[in-house]
């Protein structure tokens, strides 16, 4: 009787370690892909010097991942993407840098740093080669897409896919908004470009985040305060009446562009905001003259479209993404 006793409270005693294992096991396993969830959604703010400047970026994902380079426009920063950061690094690798003069990267003097496109390419062809970018895909908006295109031509081999997000390489693509800025292109004159200056003020922030947007409850305050933040630094606007005179190159390199797309026929997604006010619809569907596998797809918003519709263009990104080769 003993014996039989004995074995009975082994047996529920190795039954209850055998529970409480399978417990601590489970939640070692929760615990650990909880850890491996929370890696891929941590968005990580970090700076690097790049010819003697900080850059400042944003990276998210798996470093094994496939890469995506977000490249941001006027006025603002990597923080246009805070929203849309998470929705990509849960299967790749994102890394979001502020341009020079942008955001948090460094404003060198005029007299130290020539600001014009073919010099904020050559700054971010130096960052992708410093942080070691061998492949990715590229997605540029607004100024992201010139500095995109150059960075593209010249380094067709690295590029997987395109996004563009009313970021214009055709004529077609120019509003009338554009006529003051091509009458300073024309004729470089103090009173054409100070006519420019209202611009760079909070009202004229606020038309680019709000012009075309049906609901503006949408638009979160700290996007154009922001923006605005950096815009009120001093100089600042005579660096960005700088970039606005040189964005006269991008349009001369248009053909470039379209040659680069003919050649190498990168897949490409175009998503745009119908109601923007600088880029016009017809901008996007141009891309199918040189890429008529092109995907356009537009949506019911203005100028800062992942504002409004981060969630739409997200899936539509990631299912975009999908297709491309590693």
């Amino acid at each position: 009787m003993n014996q039989i006793k004995t074995m009975k409270l082994t047996a529920i005693t190795l039954l209850a370690f055998i529970s409480v294992k399978s417990t601590i096991m489970g939640q070692v396993k929760t615990n650990s892909e909880n850890a491996v969830n929370a890696s891929v959604a941590d968005i990580h703010y970090r700076q690097t010097e790049v010819n003697g400047q900080t850059i400042f970026y944003r990276e998210a994902g798996q470093a094994g991942a496939p890469t995506i380079l977000l490249l941001h426009g006027y006025p603002t920063s990597s923080h246009m993407f805070r929203n849309l950061i998470p929705m990509l690094s849960g299967k790749y690798h994102v890394i979001a840098p502020d341009l020079p003069g942008f955001g948090y990267s460094d404003a060198p003097d005029r007299t130290k740093y020539v600001y014009t496109f073919d010099n904020l390419a050559k700054t971010m062809q130096s960052f992708i080669d410093q942080i070691g970018l061998k492949r990715f895909s590229v997605y540029v908006f607004d100024y992201g897409a010139p500095v995109g295109f150059r960075l593209a031509i010249a380094n067709p081999e690295k590029i997987t896919g395109i996004i563009s997000q009313n970021g214009n390489a055709y004529e077609e693509g120019l509003s009338k908004i554009w006529d003051p800025i091509q009458k300073y292109w024309q004729n470089d004159t103090p009173e054409n470009r100070n006519a420019l200056k209202e611009t760079y003020t909070i009202e004229g922030t606020k038309f680019q985040y709000f012009t075309g947007v049906s609901d503006t409850s949408l638009i979160a305050p700290e996007s154009y305060t922001l923006d605005q933040h950096f815009l009120d630094r001093p100089e600042s606007i005579e660096i960005q009446l700088d970039l606005i005179k040189d964005y006269k190159t991008n349009v001369m390199l248009y053909p470039k562009f379209h040659e680069y797309f003919r050649t190498y026929k990168p897949k490409l997604l175009a998503v745009w905001g119908n109601k923007d006010p600088f880029f016009l619809p017809p901008g996007a569907e141009a891309y199918k003259k040189d890429l008529p596998d092109a995907t356009v797809k537009f949506y019911n918003t203005g100028h800062f479209a992942l504002e409004t519709h981060v969630q739409e263009i997200g899936n539509d990104i990631l299912k975009f993404l999908a297709t491309l080769p590693k």
